[in-house]
């Protein structure tokens, strides 16, 4: 789980400090593209906050999250570290994975993040093996596979949650549903409710206001607590949207497939100012106000680029490190596990 500083964690303030950290973070990666400073595209986390603070705020640091090609929010309200995360987007040796992952593929076993996935809908059977171990050894944690609603047409997906259902693992299913696999629309491409989708295998299934932090998070909770209590898996589908483009390359061009009004209507429910405006009402912020908060956090994403920008670059010759297991027959003797 990230730090807050003095914050209570469990606050409505701290919900908040989270969401600004995943969105100044995606920010400046699009700065950092635009400068050449990373040499890939990024697919970008704008307007869904509220999901991975959201469901985040409900695990625990032993708990495990599989991602998504549009993973940086999930990985970073986990626990990643911020500097190592823009190592890696930058191929830097400090990076999560060395600089060998990128921007879909950020991994760091020990804060419970088992890997983002550019293959749409394929971290949901690494959780559900995750959580038979779990199950199996009995322990109480949990695995939480995010993915958006493009999933939902995927066999792999579907084949997890009935395997998930059978065996009733501790594991709950993140569904994002924010309207388009890449420019189509969901609703020309599922029928019927999501939620109900999964509620036909039997899974305990809700559907929530994800660009609401505190509706995801209570929701999250009650299915997290009850997948740890050995009461079977559930579904989670929080309807939320991407102010921005499927990814950075988008940007600058009309596919048409949104209108501006759409995004207009959604950016005036932007989770960051649902949240404050709340805070607002409850004057609720105390001597953490939001100017306070902000001027915080981007030093603290300034602080992260400027240790990402001094590490390393990966030597040349370790470009076959760690691209197999160390027993793969025939291959040369050395540490390339």
């Amino acid at each position: 789980m990230i730090e807050d500083g003095n914050l209570d964690p469990t606050s409505g303030v701290a919900l908040y400090r989270r969401m600004l950290r995943l969105r100044r973070f995606e920010e400046r990666v699009v700065e950092l593209l635009d400068a050449n400073e990373i040499a890939a595209h990024a697919h970008e986390y704008v307007g869904q906050e509220a999901v991975a603070v959201g469901v985040s705020a409900s695990l625990r640091a032993d708990d495990v999250v599989t991602s998504t090609h549009r993973g940086h929010g999930h990985v970073l309200a986990k626990g990643a570290d911020m500097a190592a995360m823009f190592a890696e987007l930058m191929g830097r040796e400090s990076g999560c994975n060395r600089g060998r992952g990128g921007s879909m593929h950020i991994a760091d076993l020990s804060a419970g993040i088992y890997g983002a996935n550019g293959i749409v809908g394929a971290g949901a059977p690494i959780a559900c093996g995750a959580a038979r171990r779990f199950r199996d050894s009995g322990q109480d944690r949990v695995a939480v596979p995010f993915f958006g609603d493009g999933a939902m047409n995927q066999g792999v997906l579907l084949e997890s949650l009935n395997v998930a259902a059978i065996w009733r693992l501790p594991v709950v299913f993140v569904c994002e549903n924010n309207l388009y696999a890449i420019t189509s629309p969901i609703s020309e491409m599922a029928a019927g409710e999501l939620y109900e989708r999964a509620a036909g295998f039997g899974l305990a299934s809700e559907a929530v206001d994800g660009m609401d932090v505190l509706a995801v998070r209570e929701a999250a909770e009650r299915l997290i607590e009850r997948a740890r209590r050995g009461e079977g898996a559930g579904f989670l589908e929080c309807r939320t949207y991407r102010f921005s483009g499927h990814f950075t390359a988008e940007r600058g061009r009309d596919f048409g497939y949104r209108t501006a009004a759409e995004i207009e209507d959604w950016r005036r429910r932007d989770p960051l100012d649902v949240q404050a405006r709340r805070l607002d009402g409850e004057e609720a912020w105390g001597t953490a106000d939001r100017a306070a908060i902000s001027a915080e956090v981007a030093a603290e994403v300034e602080a992260a680029v400027a240790q990402a920008r001094a590490a390393p670059w990966p030597e040349p010759a370790t470009a076959r490190d760690h691209m197999y297991a160390r027993t793969y027959p025939g291959l040369p003797a050395g540490p390339r596990g």
